[in-house]
């Protein structure tokens, strides 16, 4: 392992800046719209400059990726982006009183930041629903909900954020494949 600047270059890092820089270069080209040298080119160098200028401090994989179980979170955050949507469209057309909304909180029992992070994101794609705080450290989030007006609805949202938790655990954290990370603040600088 190689240490450039107080930072550790392990194989796993480098093939990762790898990624995005080839990542960021895809997305310029796709802005532009064309396959050229001149893009590819300009794509490659906004990345580096971006990699350089604006880094990403690293984020401690902890877990194995299970990818059975990821495409069933896959499918099951699919299945819910489509049938919320559905109900938000209907709430927005349907005669009668606004919706009764709520701020409510949710308990989500993973141990990585970066599963955390990857599950408020799923709450904040599902239409109806936005994360308004993260309590990282007792796990929390609470999350503005529209139409919580029955016993139902609550217990539909709760249903919800169970299952994008299960599966969420059974992707990243199984405990046979959980090992913490060894990485401290000063390897993360």
């Amino acid at each position: 392992m190689k240490v450039v600047d107080g930072t550790r270059w392990s194989p796993r890092r480098l093939a990762l800046r790898a990624w995005v820089l080839c990542w960021l270069t895809l997305v310029w080209i796709l802005l532009w719209g064309t396959l050229s040298a001149a893009n590819i080119i300009s794509g490659l160098a906004i990345a580096l400059l971006i990699t350089l200028l604006l880094p990403l401090p690293p984020v401690p994989v902890e877990g194995r990726v299970h990818v059975l179980s990821l495409l069933r979170l896959i499918a099951t955050v699919a299945y819910y982006l489509v049938v919320s949507s559905v109900q938000v469209a209907w709430l927005a057309v349907k005669p009668g009183p606004p919706p009764l909304t709520a701020v409510l909180r949710a308990h989500f029992s993973v141990k990585s930041d970066l599963v955390l992070a990857l599950a408020v994101n799923i709450m904040n794609l599902t239409p109806g629903t936005i994360v308004l705080e993260i309590d990282q450290t007792r796990r929390m989030v609470y999350v503005h909900v529209i139409d919580v007006g029955s016993d139902r609805a609550l217990s539909r949202f709760y249903r919800q954020v169970g299952q994008f938790e299960r599966l969420l655990i059974a992707a990243f954290e199984r405990e046979a494949d959980w090992r913490p990370s060894t990485e401290t603040e000063a390897d993360r600088a």
